[in-house]
């Protein structure tokens, strides 16, 4: 992380579509607010790869696609920590039963290492079961002071 001596706290929300375009625009949005935030590149890719995994599974697998359903994208700041939170309006999962993709049976496996990279890729990760129905990932990156 670079040092950015002036900090601008920064807020976005948006109600996204289920399609992969928002996926795209996600990660557009988080990456653009964290180079304004001062991270370096190599965060900038981690945090880039993080919101795609997330959104890809509130749009594929949360909300199925379904032009109905929207994704809840929402980003901020401070001088101690940039958080992303998305929420889709699907059926949930199980967080506790997610396999190993470590696993010798799952290495092969096409699917199953999005949550593994998101929290690979982020210093916090918090998922929760809403009570509307769906699921809220909170990605969180420590901004760190040089």
């Amino acid at each position: 992380m670079r040092e950015n001596t002036r900090h601008v706290p920064e807020i976005v929300e948006r109600f996204l579509d289920s399609t992969l375009d928002s996926v795209d625009q996600a990660e557009e949005l988080a990456s653009g607010a964290a180079g304004r935030a001062g991270f370096d590149e190599e965060d900038l890719m981690r945090i880039g790869m993080a919101v795609r995994e997330a959104m890809v599974n509130a749009v594929a697998h949360g909300n199925r696609y379904n032009a109905n359903k929207k994704v809840r994208f929402s980003l901020s700041h401070s001088s101690e920590r940039f958080t992303i939170v998305i929420a889709d309006e699907g059926e949930g999962f199980d967080f506790e039963g997610l396999p190993d993709p470590l696993a010798p049976e799952n290495l092969l496996r096409t699917s199953g290492r999005g949550i593994f990279l998101i929290r690979s890729f982020m210093d916090d990760v918090r998922l929760r079961h809403l009570d509307s129905g769906g699921t809220e990932v909170t990605l969180v990156k420590n901004v760190e002071s040089k």
